[in-house]
């Protein structure tokens, strides 16, 4: 970091996921190996033999969505707009305060209100009508669709009338992206305070396009096992407070976690196949931009999907950047599945947790690591752990890769 860029610091977690919402559930439901896996209810899941995602059973956003109607708001905006509230809370600043400040806003997503869409389509499949006719139209889910309301409607539901506002869509990625972009803003001084993150909902077409590509695993997600069958879908939201330093020491702010530095990699190699080179590449952009070097990161959280593909791929850039002998590496997606634009989010929040409370999530469902991995992966059990640095990787489709460096704030105990 440049001499002239403030330190930046994350001061509340909003995190809403199906192991559980808010900080306290959520810890727990990492410290434990709690698993979000069970029965499909989002939508219809006839026909298919495999029917387990982890989805958000709990969720009612009227308890934290206040100024605006949640039933004018798609899932995906519901859960942006109430992990920004929830964050905001944790961060103890009320949305009068943050309207004297500079702020931003930056959610990533890969979906967005995909499901407003699937809406539309399915109305006009059952009138027959096409994209000519207005009437095939469902106008209340156009109204929702839009997914540049995931940022927008957060700024509207806090009233932050001079927010930058924006939306990214980044496929797996998009939630590092995103935090990145506010680190970057507040860092030079163009903010105060970001509000930055990812979310995404449980979508048929999600889960369809990743059962057709015969991926979708039939109960339990299993990271770096011999005998991993592929990913469960999933859904959540996690919004990251960020703020300098010095302000957040002002205001006697609670530190989870500083922001250290982050990398971004586009391999433009294959539209679903990661790619090691550009993975590793990766990694060693966000040592370099963070200012540290390998042999400093105590714990990687995965991108760690569960697929031979990733897994594997994944792993052997691990070692490489690490010279054959990495630190201990574990996948939230064991425990929360494929969150999409949330997943890298959603670590991320865990990512500042493990730092704070000195632990490592672990890699639930294990029972035997897959021989072409070479990493230890945490099985089952979180471990103790005194840690200071923490990486964590997010790999999407398209090859739009980002990885994120936190490290734990120097005031802070073990």
């Amino acid at each position: 970091m440049g001499p002239d860029r403030r330190r930046v610091v994350v001061t509340g977690l909003g995190v809403i996921s199906s192991i559980g919402t808010g900080v306290a559930e959520f810890a727990e439901g990492l410290r434990k190996g709690r698993s979000g896996a069970r029965p499909i209810t989002a939508f219809d899941v006839t026909g298919f033999a495999h029917t387990t995602a982890c989805e958000v059973v709990d969720f009612v956003p009227e308890r934290w969505i206040t100024r605006l109607k949640p039933d004018e708001l798609g899932r995906a905006t519901q859960l942006s707009v109430a992990s920004a509230v929830l964050a905001l809370g944790d961060a103890a600043l009320t949305p009068e305060q943050l309207r004297d400040l500079r702020a931003l806003i930056a959610v990533g997503t890969t979906y967005g209100e995909s499901a407003e869409l699937d809406r539309i389509v399915a109305r006009q499949a059952a009138t027959g009508s096409d994209g000519d006719d207005p009437g095939g139209v469902d106008p209340d889910a156009a109204a929702k669709s839009s997914s540049s309301r995931l940022s927008i409607d957060v700024a509207r539901e806090l009233e932050l009338t001079e927010a930058e506002a924006v939306t990214i869509p980044t496929a797996c990625a998009a939630g590092n992206y995103a935090i990145g972009y506010g680190f970057d803003a507040v860092a030079d001084g163009e903010v105060d305070v970001a509000l930055c993150g990812g979310v995404d909902a449980l979508l048929r077409m999600t889960f369809v396009t990743f059962y057709r590509l015969g991926t979708i695993a039939p109960k339990i997600c299993q990271p770096f096992d011999r005998d991993r069958e592929g990913i469960l879908t999933g859904e959540g939201g996690a919004v990251l407070v960020l703020e300098d330093l010095d302000s957040a020491l002002a205001r006697g702010a609670h530190v989870y976690a500083e922001i250290l530095g982050y990398g971004l990699a586009c391999d433009a190699h294959h539209p679903v196949a990661p790619d090691q080179d550009s993975v590793a590449r990766c990694m060693t952009r966000a040592h370099a931009n963070a200012g540290i070097t390998a042999a400093s990161v105590d714990y990687v959280s995965a991108h760690g999907t569960g697929t031979k593909a990733n897994d594997v791929t994944e792993a052997a850039a691990i070692r490489r950047v690490f010279d054959g002998d990495p630190p201990p590496v574990s996948s939230l997606k064991s425990m929360l599945g494929h969150a999409m634009g949330a997943a890298s989010a959603l670590a991320a929040a865990g990512c500042a947790l493990a730092l704070e409370r000195g632990f490592m999530p672990p890699t639930i469902n294990h029972v035997e690591t897959d021989p072409e991995i070479g990493i230890d992966c945490v099985p089952n059990v979180a471990r103790p752990a005194d840690l200071r640095v923490v990486q964590n990787n997010s790999l999407a489709f398209a090859g739009n890769d980002a990885v994120l460096i936190l490290g734990r704030h120097e005031g802070d105990a073990a």
